[in-house]
């Protein structure tokens, strides 16, 4: 599946601040076979760029500053070595190309040349097919060990809440390289859902006494499942709400899910998206390896007891908001293990608007006045939610 972002238009070169304008690819080529690949890109300007390689499943990362991909979605279809192609943001302006592989995959040559009529440069990628040990020495021969470029997640933690102040980490799901699901009818990037509603249920968060909503992203940029994570920590979250809008197979299939970690789904439905959604760092080239120790060891530890009961408490409480007012999905509490929801000192949600699927509920998630109504119910779920933590002691 191709991944693409918006068409963006020609830069004169120089921004209104002086800095350089994000790389404009204005245009792409991909041909070859199942033994060699060639993959030509056009950029208005000459980009710079740094290959990697990354394991199980194989896949070549083309780093690139800042790009806007202004791409026919029919240019880069996979073909020949590749059986998927992505690209988009990593934030802190940087771009990057995914390029996923067959099989073990070499880039041969790799060049930048000026075009003839001087319209600008372009990128030259061959690829060759390659036996795993050739592989396996790429990778042990590369520095770069798979890691995000986004650094939002490096920032110092923030200073501690007010006393009682209750923080809570709003979380759009995907972004950047990572569009999501595709509308079936709007062709909307559930990216661009997800932030949308994220954005309006601060606001709605934020009018509450004593509560201090942030969100994890606040534009088109990637976050790896581990930086949302430690945005959430970082920030001193008291609780973590990650807010998706995926597709099913099943078109009939529609309403909002809480889920929250479990690590054995409730349903293969659970299991199904969870996996999905675990996908994301893949997508975007990372290797799990990569991810920082402390994540490692939430990945082997899962959650503590007592935050695993206050997520379910949560849970239960956006289900009882949500009765009778919006449509939710047949047993609509569910649990599978969910990558970001892994904080073990946060209580954490992965809430499923509805889905892009679903034509009634593409309609719904497009409405602003239900994204009011429903950032609404959600903030009623927390308050109560507040309320029986502070009773129980919490």
């Amino acid at each position: 599946m191709l991944f693409a972002l918006v068409t963006a238009q020609p830069s004169s070169g120089v921004a209104a601040d002086g800095e350089a304008p994000p790389l404009l690819a204005f245009s792409a080529r991909i041909a070859g076979d199942d033994a060699r690949t060639r993959l030509v890109i056009a950029f208005d300007r000459k980009p710079d760029f740094s290959i990697h390689y990354v394991a199980d499943p194989v896949r070549v990362v083309v780093d690139l500053p800042e790009t806007s991909f202004g791409l026919k979605p029919e240019s880069l279809d996979p073909r020949g070595l590749f059986n998927a192609i992505r690209y988009g943001g990593m934030g802190a302006g940087a771009s990057r190309l995914v390029l996923s592989a067959n099989g073990p995959t070499e880039i041969t040559e790799a060049k930048v040349l000026p075009e003839e009529d001087g319209s600008g440069y372009r990128l030259v990628l061959d690829a060759e097919r390659i036996d795993r040990a050739r592989f396996e020495k790429l990778l042990s021969e590369q520095q770069w060990k798979g890691s995000a470029r986004a650094v939002k997640a490096d920032r110092p933690s923030a200073p501690p809440p007010k006393a009682g102040t209750f923080v809570i980490a709003v979380d759009a799901g995907h972004g950047g390289i990572d569009t999501g699901a595709i509308g079936g009818t709007s062709k909307i990037e559930e990216k661009r859902v997800t932030l949308d509603f994220a954005r309006v249920l601060a606001e709605t968060l934020n009018r509450e006494a004593g509560v201090e909503a942030f969100l994890t992203r606040d534009r088109d940029e990637f976050l790896s499942l581990s930086q949302r994570v430690q945005i959430a920590r970082q920030g001193n979250a008291h609780l973590f709400i990650s807010l998706h809008a995926d597709t099913l197979r099943q078109k009939d299939i529609r309403g909002a899910t809480v889920y929250t970690i479990s690590d054995r789904a409730s349903d293969h439905l659970a299991a199904e998206l969870a996996q999905r959604e675990n996908l994301s760092d893949e997508i975007a080239g990372i290797s799990i390896e990569s991810e920082p120790p402390e994540v490692a060891d939430i990945l082997i530890d899962l959650t503590r007891r007592e935050t695993q009961a206050f997520s379910v408490s949560l849970a239960r409480s956006v289900v009882t908001s949500f009765e009778g007012q919006i449509k939710l999905i047949n047993n609509p509490h569910r649990h599978a293990g969910f990558r970001v929801l892994q904080a073990p000192d946060v209580p954490s949600v992965l809430l499923e608007l509805g889905f892009l699927s679903n034509k009634e509920d593409e309609t719904l998630l497009l409405d602003p006045e239900w994204r009011k109504k429903v950032s609404g119910l959600i903030a009623d779920a927390v308050r109560r939610y507040r309320q029986a933590a502070v009773a129980n002691g919490g």
